[in-house]
């Protein structure tokens, strides 16, 4: 730790940038806090010292209500928290305690993980008042301090890939998770931002074609007390202390060294021409709702930072599910989650952001509303109005399903495709028609908001659910390692087990089961809009049945890198699928089909049955239909180069039977003179030049054919 000065000079500071900013000559510290009557930095040696070898008194700036000091004693690596002294009047939604020690809402990096205690509490915990008393014990023994460090790096020639949206491939991933069992990592890198970029991570990504890593949440976050008290911990960090600071978990080195690791984690992957995009969570934090504890901006502005309830600012708003609603109506709200995602894009380099339960960012007062301060600010913002932005589309609150209605420089997780492409391969009934929107592009959920087609981020799995193995070998949740009573995590799965409830040596189950993970992986591949992987999902991994693995840090939420090896084949396949998007550009196009003929007189999408002949209105209304092919002209690409020349595209034909009986499918009339090919098939065949004049489409296969001119 740097060596501590008892006595710092103190020298006036600046009420910007707000936070603990390295100079140079000393640290700038500047701290919001409208109703506090005094706020005290206090400097700390170790990390859970109870006891300041400084302390000093801010100085108020007006207008503004910063606090501010500015230090010269003080370098990078020194360690700090807030007092702040005001009023203790929870009914008026007041909850100041200066017996609590506070984290720094800017701080760069935090020491360490929170120690969980009664007196990390505003109030005393099993007092008959509730959090109406007040406890008075001091905090700052189980408190992790804020770190001073220095934001420079030596980026060099570091640049933003700024892949398109329409060549975008996802891979989502969490940092642990995905290294911890690799075996080429080396050991001291597993788990960690570093080892997200060793070598061996890296030639995998570029393997599959992967163009952006969506991390789950790398702010650091504290495990919920609950979890703690089972021997289990919140895994996936959906639940965030500090906005600015890399989680301390993924660092392979001391006090501090997150920050630098996750810099050289980013410079790396850009290297290798992989963006960076952080799944974070600015809906809510840590503290809970009304009974939770005081470790940050409860105890700094509770009134500014929270949405309370109008009729009551005792209690918190809640539409998060999380106990609080972080409050983006006010200035100083709005301000932190700018502030931040700034600072990720500008000191950190990521490359965009995937928003947690987005609509909670967007309510004034309480409805959903795409012309919010925040949307409004984001796009006129010229750094954040440049970057990857991707909406969870729901939340808890009124009307809280909001696909399809976010911004149009936005795209949104789309779970009306993942219900759809999951409802049609487990054979339900009447489920053609959705397919065939969801594979297409999506307008009917895009078009009115001027969005294009990549607006949908197209994903079968994700972190939260059944791995892709899962989902075809499970028909419930098997959540018992939780602690909950198999209560937790979301009955309403879409699954199929094809038989037999988890792992089997049937095998005709087996069979089914495999043909099934080719199906979706084609179907993901082969759909408009940007494919979204989960790590693992490319090898067969597996959460035996656990569809809500949050707090499972050990090797049932890990990527089992030994099935690269005994599952080699659908690792494979999952190249070949990725493989034959970028090749073929009319999978990748940048705006919507119109059902409109190209320059040959066809239509560019023509939607085929088995007879060959076009759908009708008929056989859309047909309920036991389960069989569809999608006919995309080679004219209909969008592809351009360097140039502006338009790229050649290929006719091709997706062909997808999820019935339980075989279907011949007669291929239809192309102009051009020239011949089908088999490119892909699920069902087994191999790659093959159709001589015939129909296709054999076996029992829940999938089929890709391309048409090429006669030599």
């Amino acid at each position: 730790m740097t060596s501590s000065v008892v006595n710092p000079r103190i020298w006036p500071g600046s009420a910007y940038p707000l936070g603990a900013t390295w100079t140079g000559e000393g640290v700038n510290f500047a701290v919001y806090s409208e109703q506090a009557t005094r706020v005290v930095l206090e400097l700390y040696r170790e990390p859970f010292d109870a006891t300041p070898f400084a302390q000093v008194d801010l100085a108020r700036e007006r207008p503004g209500n910063v606090w501010t000091a500015f230090l010269p004693d003080v370098r990078p690596g020194h360690l700090y928290g807030y007092r702040a002294h005001g009023p203790y009047e929870p009914e008026a939604g007041q909850r100041f305690n200066h017996r609590k020690l506070l984290v720094d809402p800017y701080a760069k990096a935090v020491s360490g993980s929170l120690r969980w205690d009664d007196a990390v509490y505003g109030y005393e915990v099993g007092h008959p008042e509730g959090d109406l008393s007040r406890d008075d014990r001091d905090s700052a023994a189980f408190i992790p301090k804020a770190v001073v460090i220095d934001t420079t790096y030596p980026w060099g020639d570091d640049r933003p890939p700024r892949t398109p949206w329409s060549n975008t491939v996802i891979y989502e991933a969490h940092v642990a998770g995905l290294t911890m069992q690799h075996p080429e990592v080396p050991e001291h890198l597993r788990g960690t931002y570093l080892g997200v970029s060793s070598p061996p991570i890296v030639e995998h990504l570029k393997s599959l074609g992967v163009t952006a890593i969506e991390l789950l949440p790398v702010h650091h976050m504290v495990p919920e007390r609950p979890l703690v008290e089972r021997g289990l911990t919140n895994f996936w960090g959906y639940n965030t202390l500090a906005f600015f600071a890399p989680d301390a978990r993924f660092a392979s080195a001391a006090s501090g060294a997150q920050v630098i690791e996750f810099k050289a984690m980013v410079k790396a992957l850009h290297r290798a021409g992989i963006e960076v995009i952080l799944d974070v969570v600015y809906n809510h934090t840590c503290e809970g709702n009304q009974t939770g504890p005081t470790l940050s901006l409860r105890g700094l502005g509770n009134l500014q930072y929270y949405r309370l309830k109008p009729d009551a600012w005792r209690t918190n708003e809640d539409f998060t599910g999380c106990g609080n609603t972080l409050d983006t109506r006010h200035p100083r709200g709005l301000q932190l989650v700018l502030d931040s995602l700034r600072y990720w894009v500008t000191e950190m380099h990521v490359d965009g952001f995937r928003f947690d339960l987005a609509p909670a960012l967007a309510r004034e007062p309480v409805e959903f509303n795409r012309d919010s301060k925040f949307f409004t600010v984001v796009q006129q913002d010229p750094i954040l109005s440049q970057v990857k932005l991707i909406a969870e589309p729901w939340d808890l609150g009124p009307n809280g399903y909001q696909v399809g209605q976010f911004p149009a420089s936005w795209t949104e997780w789309n779970g009306r495709y993942r219900d759809a492409l999951r409802s049609f391969w487990r054979g339900d009934a009447g489920k053609v028609p959705e397919l065939a929107s969801r594979i297409s592009g999506n307008s009917d959920i895009y078009r009115h908001n001027a969005g294009v087609a990549p607006a949908s981020i197209n994903f079968v799995t994700a972190h939260d659910g059944f791995t892709l193995l899962d989902l075809v070998s499970y028909e419930q949740k098997h959540n018992e390692a939780n602690g909950e009573g198999n209560k937790d995590g979301s009955d309403h799965n879409l699954s199929r087990n094809w038989g037999v409830e988890g792992p089997t040596d049937r095998p005709e189950v087996v069979r089914v089961r495999q043909r099934m993970l080719r199906n979706f992986l084609a179907s993901l591949a082969f759909s408009q809009g940007v494919p979204m992987v989960v790590a693992g999902d490319e090898m067969g991994r597996t959460q035996n049945g656990n569809n809500n693995a949050y707090c499972q840090n050990n090797a049932l939420a890990w990527v089992d890198w030994s099935l690269a090896k005994s599952n080699a084949d659908l690792l494979a396949f999952t190249r070949l699928v990725l493989q034959l998007r970028r090749r073929n550009p009319v999978l990748r196009r940048r705006s919507f089909f119109t059902g409109g003929t190209v320059e040959s007189g066809v239509k560019d999408v023509t939607w085929v049955r088995p007879d060959g002949a076009e759908m009708t209105d008929a056989d859309w209304a047909d309920e036991e239909c389960r069989v569809l092919g999608m006919l995309i002209a080679g004219e209909s690409t969008e592809e351009v180069n360097e140039h502006g020349h338009t790229v050649a595209g290929t006719t091709l034909l997706l062909l997808m039977n999820a019935d339980a009986r075989p279907h011949l499918f007669t291929l239809p009339k192309v102009p051009a003179a020239g011949t089908w090919r088999s490119e892909l098939d699920t069902g087994g065949t191999h790659p093959h030049v159709i001589s015939a004049a129909q296709v054999n489409l076996i029992e829940g296969s999938l089929m890709l054919l391309v048409y090429g001119k006669r030599t």
